[in-house]
């Protein structure tokens, strides 16, 4: 399949809520030849609006090939007769199809041509077997708003091969076809382990993800909080400043105060008692408000050093949060690159297994040439058959079928062993069998038996069985 963003929208398929009649498939051929590129043609009705998620699909009918008559039901859907039994089979969710392409959206929807469109898909993604498929538009909600025919991908003649073998190169070829199914069937379940693993790993992104995001969310509130606080120590350090200045200049005050009530004291000796007693009096109140003012500052001290104790720990919260998003960051960077490897894993698998099935296909040819080679042997005797050249010549002209013993070459059987003809019936024998025959009867009381008919006649009746022979020949 080829690379796209992401894996298409899919749905469960419930004939109640599907639109068939919506997206009109045009020009769809009975098969298509393996090995091609493959265009799908397609028309879209006014009640049907492409978005950019839609898609088309190659899903698969049936499990087998259908025979007959056959009615369309819905997508995947069909039903066939054969010897008087009905059965029905296909897909029951979007998510089940072979290979996909996204659609194109047209330049202006409400242009009339617009409407015909077309989306081709590449010979490497198609299926390889003899299965019925059909194209299936589905829209973003993972809806199905069209389906076209049935079709098949198989080569345009197909020629039935009579191959004639023994039972022991069947069994065994039937061994060797059994072994490719098994070790097909193992890359098919190591394929689907890959494929499992890639969306295991793809839930736990997108979970490690969602928690990256919880975390920001909580960061940035935390920053929230934090500048919030930090405008009211602002505030709170600027109102204690102002009451700081008002102490101070009260203080000011208070100074000059005394130094009137000195000079009042140095020019006034009647009241000098009074203003003793008054400066007295205020010098010890100018004491309490020092003493009040040294406690507010050391007030003061203590919870501005508790304010800044508070912005270091607030600090501090900050710093660890952050690590733990730079963590979470490195966690989510490992997590795309074991993906990647993932994907460049399963992308392999996949080339390995279509190669592994161009060699399967490679080796069924080869059996069946084999098989053809084999079927050529007949009575032990080699043929050889005509060329071009030969043809013409070796006929006798006035046959209309030509010689049917034309092409049998006795002379060229090849053999290891030196022939020798039996002394009663002239067939060929070789060394051993003759030395062995010799050996155990002798020549006076060999029986010749007929190779049709087993009749035997006696040695010496050698011309009685060869007449009897040869008229079962003609």
């Amino acid at each position: 399949m080829e690379e796209t963003v992401g894996d298409p929208p899919t749905s469960a398929v419930l004939l109640d809520h599907c639109h068939f009649s919506q997206v009109v498939f045009n020009s769809v051929e009975k098969f298509y030849v393996p090995g091609g590129d493959v265009t799908c043609y397609y028309t879209l009705t006014e009640h049907c609006t492409p978005r950019r998620k839609d898609w088309i699909g190659i899903f698969r009918v049936s499990e087998g090939k259908y025979h007959a008559t056959r009615s369309r039901l819905g997508p995947g859907l069909l039903r066939w007769r054969s010897q008087g039994q009905k059965s029905q089979v296909g897909w029951k969710t979007t998510r089940e199809y072979y290979t996909f392409m996204w659609v194109t959206l047209p330049a202006d929807p409400n242009n009339v041509s617009t409407k015909q469109q077309e989306v081709q898909f590449k010979a490497y993604y198609l299926p390889k077997d003899d299965e019925y498929y059909q194209f299936c538009y589905v829209d973003q909600d993972g809806l199905v708003r069209g389906a076209s025919i049935p079709f098949q991908f198989r080569p345009e003649n197909e020629e039935d091969i009579l191959v004639v073998t023994t039972q022991g190169e069947v069994e065994e070829i039937e061994q060797n076809n059994k072994e490719l199914r098994k070790e097909n069937q193992e890359l098919k379940d190591s394929c689907v382990s890959l494929q499992k693993q890639n969306s295991d790993m793809q839930a736990e992104l997108q979970k490690k993800q969602e928690e990256l995001e919880t975390l920001k969310t909580i960061n940035k509130k935390l920053g929230q909080k934090v500048e919030e606080q930090k405008d009211i120590w602002e505030t709170e350090l600027l109102q204690l400043k102002e009451q700081n200045q008002k102490l101070s200049s009260e203080n000011e005050k208070m100074g000059v105060r005394v130094d009137q009530l000195q000079a009042q004291l140095s020019t006034q000796e009647k009241e000098m008692e009074k203003l003793v007693q008054e400066a007295q009096d205020k010098t010890e109140q100018l004491e309490c408000l020092k003493k009040e003012n040294f406690l507010n500052l050391k007030e003061q001290r203590k919870h501005q050093q508790k304010l800044e104790k508070t912005v270091e720990e607030l600090k501090q919260q900050e710093a660890i949060a952050t690590k733990k998003e730079q963590e979470l960051t490195d966690e989510n960077f490992d997590l795309s690159k074991r993906l990647s490897e993932n994907k460049m894993i399963c992308t392999v698998l996949q080339r390995e297994k279509e190669r592994l099935e161009g060699e399967n296909d490679l080796l069924k040819r080869d059996n069946l040439r084999l098989m053809s080679y084999m079927g050529l042997e007949c009575d032990s005797l080699p043929f050889q058959a005509p060329t071009s050249d030969q043809g013409g010549a070796g006929q006798h002209p006035g046959l209309v079928f030509g010689n049917p013993y034309f092409g049998i070459q006795e002379s060229s059987a090849p053999s290891l062993r030196t022939i020798k003809k039996c002394p009663t019936c002239n067939s060929n024998l070789a060394d051993d069998v003759f030395d062995h025959i010799s050996q155990q009867q002798p020549m006076e009381t060999l029986s010749l038996d007929c190779p049709i008919c087993d009749k035997s006649f006696s040695a010496h009746e050698k011309q009685i069985f060869e007449d009897h022979v040869f008229c079962h020949t003609l």
